[in-house]
């Protein structure tokens, strides 16, 4: 690989992360500095393009390559993704919950950091398929929790298959707030797995409001082959990294409510 400052264009330097990001899986800031002999901050500028290319997702102190060849990441590989955008988004999802509600809570990092900032708040009823979500209140009297149980994604930590859809039919709930491993305003919720999607619809269709936390990196990708279609008025709640050219097709619908969290609505 090319040494040495100026050497390697901007171009040619990127798509060099790829490549390397793409075998590797997670990069650092600081390495890739030195293994191309620029600034740290010429870097993070390369990977915040990349980002905004949607060939990476940004993580704490380098990146991730959540498209390449279709793979997955861990749930471990997702907490350090975003981090900052998925608390701003946790943040303005949980004003709208209000005292008593009974919510759904779907699997994932984003709805468990809005799990967290639900700790002790009285009345509330969760319904999850989440071990996120069950680790951030299994230890809280205020708020009542139901599992939905079934089959143990390991790499998402999620509950999903014939008995956690089972145990949703027999329940009603408020609000809905899904996670998505990405976005598409005509196509909807894109995930790994169709068991993931046919829950995911579920739980759109067992409640009164949906919500979909998804951090500006998952808008307008497809990754995966599983969709979600949503078929009924829902709100986006992202991050203020979205452009107006991804938010653009969500606007244009007509029946979402597009929110930014820490930006624009």
């Amino acid at each position: 690989m090319p040494r040495g400052r100026g050497k390697t264009g901007a171009a040619q330097r990127r798509e060099q992360i790829k490549q390397l990001t793409s075998r590797a899986g997670l990069v650092d800031v600081e390495q890739l500095a030195e293994t191309f002999d620029v600034t740290p901050s010429t870097i993070r500028r390369d990977l915040a393009q990349l980002t905004a290319d949607g060939e990476l997702a940004r993580t704490y102190g380098g990146a991730i390559a959540t498209s390449a060849a279709g793979q997955e990441p861990s749930l471990g590989q997702r907490t350090t993704m975003a981090v900052a955008q998925k608390e701003q988004i946790a943040r303005l999802a949980s004003t709208f919950v209000q005292e008593g509600e009974t919510l759904i809570l779907d699997a994932g990092t984003t709805t468990g950091s809005l799990a967290r900032r639900l700790r002790a708040r009285s009345g509330l009823t969760v319904i999850t398929n989440g071990m996120t979500t069950l680790a951030e209140l299994s230890d809280d009297e205020h708020v009542h929790v139901i599992g939905l149980g079934g089959d143990l994604r390991n790499i998402s930590q999620g509950f999903v298959g014939p008995l956690a859809e089972l145990a949703l039919t027999r329940l009603t709930a408020d609000r809905a707030f899904l996670g998505a491993d990405s976005l598409d305003a005509r196509l909807g919720i894109c995930e790994a797995s169709p068991v993931q999607t046919r829950l995911k619809e579920l739980m759109m269709d067992h409640a009164d409001h949906v919500y979909v936390l998804a951090d500006s990196s998952k808008l307008g990708r497809a990754p995966f082959d599983a969709w979600a279609p949503i078929e009924q008025p829902w709100t986006l709640i992202t991050d203020a990294g979205a452009t107006e050219e991804q938010l653009a097709p969500f606007r244009a619908r007509g029946d979402v409510t597009v929110l930014v969290a820490g930006g624009r609505g």
